[in-house]
């Protein structure tokens, strides 16, 4: 707080002092400090609001001296009324006293600490000379991935797939990027990226290269999958256990095994990789919000001071 002041933020403030450049190594330390033990956070409380076809979460975490709780929503017919499909609100606690801290904007925290973390996993997994990337999708996790996926690799060439081939051709010409169909964007890729609501697979292991990574990030709830079980039968890599064990339908629906959480190979465990790809299984986990909401907060208070 300001003083006294209950800090408040809209998404304005929240993306003038958020940067991937801080917000990368913000989490990397977050994701060790989890797998470590060293973060109190029980699985998200999901409800479904089947009237509107959409689903309310809540995400506490208690994370060092700062706790609080992410509530956001999941709409994907906004899509049809040119509105977020993710909306959400993060409030922010100190930890030993329980004094509420700031409420801030979460729609552009959710954003930017998921690409975050697929930069984290590509940085520790993906071949250091990795050089061609596939995106499956073309909405705005597509967009924040090749921002922050730029910070630990250079890519020589991008190729976009998305069921609106418009849509796709947009995104393309505003990256510098080639459309192609899904295969093609996929064979031979270095790094393949898929961010789509798709509930039923689009990508089908039998594409993939040997030593491709895949950052799975679509699909969260237990009835949608973005990958077919070949693709699944390679290492799969995951931020919590105990997550991938209940939400995920690339995981549940497949009947994968978890190989390691990304925390544990981070902090230096030995890698029990399988042959074939690797995925990168994210669900979204509640110490990436409120590490990412603790960045705002210090640097818009450090600036106020």
């Amino acid at each position: 707080m300001l003083g006294d002041k209950l800090m408040v933020l809209n998404e304005d403030r929240v993306r003038a002092v958020l940067s991937y450049d801080d917000l990368i190594p913000a989490i990397r330390r977050a994701l060790i400090d989890f797998s470590a033990g060293r973060v109190i956070q029980p699985l998200r409380t999901v409800m479904q609001v089947s009237a509107y076809s959409g689903w309310f979460a809540v995400m506490p975490a208690v994370y060092g001296n700062v706790m609080g709780a992410k509530m956001v929503t999941f709409y994907p017919k906004n899509v049809d009324l040119q509105k977020p499909t993710h909306l959400a609100t993060i409030q922010l606690f100190r930890s030993n006293t329980g004094e509420p801290l700031a409420v801030m904007d979460g729609r552009l925290i959710t954003e930017m600490r998921t690409a975050a973390v697929s930069a984290v996993a590509a940085d520790l997994l993906a071949h250091p000379q990795a050089s061609v990337l596939a995106i499956l999708g073309s909405g705005v996790q597509a967009r924040a991935h090749v921002a922050a996926l730029s910070r630990v690799r250079s890519f020589q060439e991008i190729r976009v797939w998305s069921r609106s081939r418009d849509n796709a051709q947009r995104f393309a010409t505003e990256i510098g990027a080639r459309v192609t169909t899904a295969k093609e964007a996929v064979a031979g890729a270095d790094v393949v990226l898929t961010v789509t609501s798709s509930p039923e697979p689009i990508l089908f292991g039998k594409w993939l290269k040997q030593d491709a990574l895949v950052c799975a990030v679509g699909a969260v709830t237990p009835d949608r999958r973005e990958l077919d079980e070949e693709a699944m039968r390679g290492s799969v890599v995951v931020e919590s256990r105990e997550a991938a064990q209940r939400e995920p339908g690339d995981i549940l629906l497949s009947r994968a095994q978890v190989t390691a959480e990304i925390g544990e190979l981070l902090a230096g465990a030995e890698f029990q990789k399988k042959n074939g790809p690797i995925v990168f299984k994210s669900v979204g986990i509640a110490v990436e919000d409120i590490a990412a909401a603790k960045l705002v907060y210090d640097k818009i208070s450090t600036s106020s001071s």
